[in-house]
């Protein structure tokens, strides 16, 4: 990245957390603190991307699920038998 698109920011870390920063500079796993701070910030946005993908999959399911017509009442020993038997249907 070119150094006129960066922005300075202060943040405030527990001393854990600094000594952490630190110790994986030291090792050579990177080369500063801005390093870490937008590595971590990747990995964020990529968990924010696959929790709202998940989020719209459950969505999804629930909106299958709801025009899928009226539930029924099922007790687990018929539900279990029920799964069992289309598990061998299947093969």
């Amino acid at each position: 990245m070119k150094a006129t698109n960066m922005r300075t920011l202060t943040v405030s870390l527990t001393p854990h957390q600094a000594a952490t920063m630190q110790n994986a500079i030291d090792n050579g796993g990177y080369a500063s603190n801005s390093e870490i701070v937008r590595d971590a910030l990747r990995l964020w946005e990529q968990r924010e991307e696959i929790r709202r993908m998940e989020m719209a999959r459950l969505r999804k399911a629930y909106d299958e699920g709801m025009a899928s017509g009226e539930g029924r009442e099922v007790d687990a020993d018929t539900l279990l038998a029920e799964l069992k038997a289309e598990a061998r249907s299947r093969g």
